[in-house]
């Protein structure tokens, strides 16, 4: 695998290294050890799936705040979207940056997200569908969301938002000045 650090501390683009021959490809698309000699988490403590019908539809952002650790690598199995991650660690170095990574099944890219950035997606396609490793279990009190289209963030999500949750779309804003505070 190929790892591309970016602006984010911590976040990481992973690409394939695709072996082939007249059969098609093999590649790896985890390995404890480099993922390690990365300085990225290795856990894997559960796997999931979001399947989106419409083009536009915006998941995010959200992210599990301490003691929740919760880092994902993020792959799109089918269509494609753009990913993004937020830097709303207070203590970061890139505190309040953020990353957008076109992700498609074309392009087999995957999104190292570490534990408590923010992160959302929004689908380019419709029928995308994106897979999840997790490093820790979702904890319900832990959660925490940001407004997708908060200034402070200064996100340029590339279509228009057609379908999202009641729920993401009733996060609070957040000063340009403020720090980001636990629930």
């Amino acid at each position: 695998m190929k790892y591309t650090p970016t602006a984010v501390d911590g976040v990481m683009i992973v690409d394939l290294e695709e072996r082939g021959d007249d059969r098609g490809f093999f590649a790896r698309t985890f390995d404890v050890t480099e993922f390690a000699a990365h300085g990225l988490d290795t856990t894997v403590a559960q796997a999931n799936l979001s399947y989106n019908h419409k083009a536009g539809t915006l998941r995010g952002l959200h992210r599990q705040v301490p003691p929740h650790a919760e880092g994902k690598l993020v792959r799109c199995t089918a269509g494609a979207i753009v990913d993004v991650a937020v830097d709303v660690r207070p203590d970061s170095p890139t505190y309040g940056q953020h990353v957008m990574v076109e992700l498609t099944a074309a392009n087999r890219r995957a999104l190292f997200i570490p534990p408590y950035v923010a992160h959302g997606y929004q689908t380019l396609t419709d029928g995308a569908e994106v897979v999840y490793q997790v490093s820790g279990p979702y904890a319900p009190g832990g959660e925490q969301g940001f407004r997708y289209d908060d200034a402070a963030f200064g996100i340029a999500w590339p279509v228009p938002v057609t379908v999202i949750s009641d729920k993401d779309a009733a996060w609070p804003l957040v000063s340009a000045d403020a720090e980001v505070a636990a629930p």
